[in-house]
């Protein structure tokens, strides 16, 4: 007869398991972050330019209106609230306040501009003018 072993295997990791799972995620980890932060940047942009373009739709819609675009002093919010002096303004051309870019900052807006009738930019996410990367501007022209 064989004698029979009443010794049981033992349940759980060793040290050096756990070490190269921890090693194995760590690797996942540096490779898919970077590549996932990146995404979320350029949804910001995205984002941001179909802002953009809601306004710009709005600011013909106000030309077609008033025969003109807002000035520089009255700014988007004619967009939303009836500027004074203005009898032909059949607004608002927009549902609420023109919202900020994707990183909060407001849009800049000019009229008439330098590049257009008008310009309207975001100067990205820095806040400041040129960059590259997030923080470059993004223009309607």
């Amino acid at each position: 007869m064989t004698p029979i072993s009443t010794r049981r295997p033992r349940a759980g990791f060793t040290l050096l398991e756990l070490l190269v799972v921890m090693v194995i995620i760590g690797l996942l980890v540096s490779y898919v972050g970077p590549r996932f932060f990146s995404q979320i940047g350029k949804s910001e942009v995205k984002a941001t330019r179909a802002q953009m373009d809601a306004i710009e739709k709005a600011l013909e819609q106000y030309r077609i209106d008033t025969g003109r675009f807002p000035s520089s002093e009255q700014g988007l919010a004619a967009l939303f609230a009836k500027p004074n002096n203005e009898p032909r303004w059949a607004g608002p051309y927009l549902k609420k306040a023109p919202p900020p870019d994707a990183w909060g900052h407001p849009f800049q807006y000019k009229s008439p501009g330098e590049h257009g009738e008008f310009d309207l930019a975001s100067l990205g996410k820095d806040g400041r003018t040129g960059g590259s990367g997030q923080d470059a501007d993004i223009t309607s022209w």
